[in-house]
């Protein structure tokens, strides 16, 4: 088995897909085999490429306040691994960002999962993780959140918290109601 270390220089060096990639190549994760919360999200957007800081922008904001967590504690990588489905920018496509290349899962996501042995808790965040990790067992987003009980409490689907899903989050009031409160509580239970 590749060390961990050796695994994560290949993952910053990977160029699978940067002939598809306009902004070009920078993969975005952070992991440990220290960390205890698994964010999945979906890929890094312009800003977060940018800054080479995953979360950096205004998602990251609502993730962090439905957390309830500090900066500091999200971007500690002992306690938060962060994972997307695809480690670099898409791109810009007619109505938001481009969806995660298809040959990063692949690739890599076995592998580095492999090392994430003390995760207690995996955040699914959007379609493209919760498609992934649980195989297409609901067919809306909406309909895999509003069954969080039933994955409760190794695995809690949530949607993006992207400032474009304000219209779900007002017509889904049951999400800031029921689930935020006792996911908060969670995260800290594992965290400390």
């Amino acid at each position: 088995m590749t060390s961990f270390t050796s695994l994560l220089a290949e993952v910053h060096a990977c160029t699978l897909c940067e002939k598809h990639l306009a902004d070009g190549v920078r993969p975005v994760l952070q992991v440990n085999p220290k960390a205890r919360v698994l964010i999945v999200g979906q890929a890094p957007g312009r800003k977060v490429h940018e800054t080479g800081l995953p979360f950096n922008d205004a998602s990251g904001d609502r993730l962090r306040d439905w957390l309830g967590i500090t900066r500091e504690v999200f971007y500690d990588e002992e306690q938060i691994a962060i994972l997307p489905m695809g480690f670099c920018f898409p791109g810009k496509g007619k109505s938001g960002d481009l969806p995660p290349r298809l040959e990063c899962a692949p690739a890599w996501r076995d592998k580095l999962l492999a090392y994430l042995t003390n995760i207690e808790v995996t955040l699914l965040v959007g379609t493209y993780a919760q498609a992934y990790h649980l195989a297409g067992e609901h067919s809306s987003l909406t309909e895999t959140v509003r069954s969080w009980r039933s994955y409760w409490p190794t695995i809690i689907p949530l949607p993006h918290p992207s400032p474009r899903n304000n219209i779900w989050l007002k017509r889904n009031p049951w999400f800031e109601e029921e689930l935020i409160p006792v996911l908060k509580q969670r995260i800290f239970k594992v965290l400390k």
